[in-house]
């Protein structure tokens, strides 16, 4: 695998990394504790297929380049290739490379493993005439690791009993002590994820 090859592959690793950019940020983001910045790359989620197509093509030429049968006359100068070839040349790491860009390929898949479960937040509750169940409509969620993440976020809040955001359908669907916890408090912390509240019924 020469330069050219090399390139092919550096392209190929970016363009798989690029394709899951918008549902890596939210994780990255959770464990830095910078939760703002986690629909960042959202914008991104609408050239997805595309990404994943160019990932597919150039993984699958620079396979191809590898694996093709060598010409005579690339038989006759194999004098000059005797010694070995360094590791970025090697069918080994193109296959890491391209076992890395199937992994970042399905992240969007596997990524709600990477945030803490709630299920054994305690809520007492006082009164049950005191809970509210509220839907609020959020922009921005592109895959479970977004709903996950303005899940994490909103659980943290005191009084909150369950929540349960769905990317498709961009909401968030919560139920909450408002004796505890306002509608405010709420659509706060869902906003400080990056995503955005745009409305709530």
């Amino acid at each position: 695998m020469n330069k050219k090859n090399n390139r092919l592959v550096g392209a190929g690793v970016l363009s798989a990394v690029a394709a899951s950019l918008c549902c890596i940020t939210p994780v990255l983001a959770l464990i830095s504790g910078a939760s703002g910045v986690a629909s960042t790359f959202s914008w991104m989620e609408p050239a997805r297929p595309y990404l994943i197509g160019i990932t597919v093509l150039v993984l699958g030429f620079a396979w191809y380049q590898k694996l093709k049968p060598r010409t005579a006359e690339e038989i006759q100068c194999d004098c000059e290739e005797d010694e070995k070839k360094p590791f970025m040349q090697t069918k080994t790491f193109l296959g890491i490379v391209t076992v890395f860009a199937a992994l970042m390929l399905a992240f969007p898949n596997y990524a709600h493993i990477f945030y803490p479960s709630n299920d054994n937040k305690e809520v007492v509750i006082v009164n049950a005439s005191d809970i509210q169940t509220v839907t609020f409509d959020v922009k921005g969620m592109t895959c479970n690791g977004c709903a996950s993440h303005v899940e994490n976020d909103v659980n943290k809040l005191p009084g909150i009993v369950k929540v349960d955001a769905i990317y498709e359908e961009a909401t968030a669907k919560v139920e909450f002590d408002q004796t505890k916890v306002s509608l405010a408090q709420i659509e706060e912390a869902i906003n400080g994820t990056g995503y955005k509240v745009v409305g709530k019924k």
